[in-house]
């Protein structure tokens, strides 16, 4: 019988190696968390480096498909100008007046862009905020300074009177 006794486990450890406590299951738990959020940034890695890896090739493709519209451009300018020259015309005239087409070309890009500037609205709000940046920083002693918080109301900003807040 003492020997029967001595190899069992007491009633309490048998339940504990069964049933594991809490602190064992929270720290099995944030291990389990913790690869599962390794893991997923180790996917995300993976994906985004491969579709990076596709964008810049992408890029790059389209960039050399955009040098090779430019000389192709320079070539349909060059015929434009032999054009000019087969219908009668010196060829130094049929240069000057490809050459004076494209100056105009640009010019009247220039102008529409110089337009479309001046139609960019100002930032009012922002720049009316940064005036008062001074009057806002200025410190005073605490409670003893008013000043008006700015509201908005229908996507207006509204300034209320000094004495509605004392800060």
């Amino acid at each position: 019988m003492a020997h029967s006794a001595s190899t069992t486990q007491p009633a309490g450890r048998h339940a504990v190696s069964a049933d594991p406590s809490v602190g064992v299951l929270v720290q099995s738990a944030m291990a389990d968390v913790s690869t599962l959020i390794r893991g997923e940034i180790e996917l995300a890695k993976a994906e985004i480096g491969r579709s990076a890896k596709k964008a810049g090739i992408s890029g790059g493709l389209f960039a050399a498909a955009g040098v090779l519209v430019a000389f192709a451009g320079i070539f349909l300018f060059i015929m434009l100008a032999e054009l000019f020259t087969w219908l009668g015309l010196p060829r130094w005239i049929s240069y000057l007046i490809v050459t004076a087409g494209l100056l105009l070309i640009a010019g009247l890009a220039a102008l529409v862009g110089v337009r479309m500037i001046k139609r960019i609205d100002k930032p009012e709000r922002t720049l009316e905020s940064l005036r008062e940046l001074p009057e806002v920083m200025h410190r005073e002693q605490p409670g003893q300074r008013r000043r008006a918080l700015p509201t908005v109301s229908n996507g207006r900003v509204e300034r209320r009177s000094p004495d509605t807040y004392l800060v």
